[in-house]
């Protein structure tokens, strides 16, 4: 596994949102739309959402968040594992119509959503696999790692990630919801690459015109810095406070 950060180069030409925002993003908008769906039936789904479902679809949104990215070669996720992801990335570069393209629409948000709930249904094995994925993609875009050393950087994400999966599995979570959490994640992606200069096709085949172009901030830059992360830093900060009963998790109940 990679840093948790895109390449100069990519920032320099390519003025997307960085990977660090896309993903905190990703899990405050899955605390945000908790109190929404807590006991809700959506698509015969029912939501009854637990702590461990909170941690899960929170890391997953993460993840997913940073998924459209892949169609580019120095993106966080497509630095992830390795060959892997950079052979997936040259793939949808090609299907998608390169970088900022067909990744960057509701269409993909939707077929990623479909086929990852047709997992869910399919094989249990596959959804712990994918949510591994996921979440190894999380921490590497939340900047868990060591910057100056890549493999211990890596060795570190990787125990860190089996650890939040092999608990989160240990707890029960339920994952019906998986499909989702992913589209939602991806089309987050998009809300944060449309307030920066570039802007995004979301209506990608049918209508490529860029959504936002020319008109958001500059990436990585005093805005982003100093407004949109440290506000979204906040807001999970709240989002935990207000999910989670703290008192309750004490020993003594206080």
């Amino acid at each position: 596994m990679a840093p948790p950060w895109h390449c100069s180069a990519y920032s320099a030409t390519v003025p997307a949102m960085m990977g660090h925002s896309h993903a905190l993003s990703g899990v405050v908008g899955w605390m945000a739309v908790v109190p929404l769906v807590q006991g809700t039936q959506f698509l015969g789904l029912d939501f009854n959402l637990g702590p461990s479902e909170i941690i899960a679809g929170s890391l997953v949104c993460a993840g997913a968040a940073l998924l459209p990215d892949v169609d580019h070669k120095s993106a966080t996720v497509t630095k992830t594992y390795g060959k892997v992801t950079e052979m997936l990335s040259d793939m949808l570069s090609f299907l998608f119509g390169g970088h900022r393209m067909g990744t960057h629409s509701f269409f993909f948000a939707v077929l990623m959503g479909v086929l990852v709930q047709l997992l869910a249904l399919w094989s249990e094995l596959a959804v712990q696999i994918f949510v591994f994925l996921l979440i190894g993609i999380a921490l590497q875009g939340l900047g868990f790692g060591l910057d100056k050393n890549r493999t211990a950087s890596g060795i570190i994400n990787a125990l860190a990630t089996a650890a939040i999966t092999l608990a989160l599995y240990s707890a029960g979570t339920n994952y019906t919801w998986l499909g989702l959490a992913v589209a939602f994640g991806v089309v987050l992606h998009f809300f944060g690459d449309m307030v920066t200069k570039m802007g995004v096709p979301i209506f990608w085949p049918f209508w490529k015109k860029r959504i936002g172009q020319n008109k958001g901030f500059k990436t990585d830059g005093p805005v982003e810095q100093k407004v949109v992360t440290p506000l979204l830093t906040v807001g999970i900060i709240v989002g935990s406070i207000y999910l989670f009963d703290w008192p309750a998790l004490l020993p003594d109940g206080r």
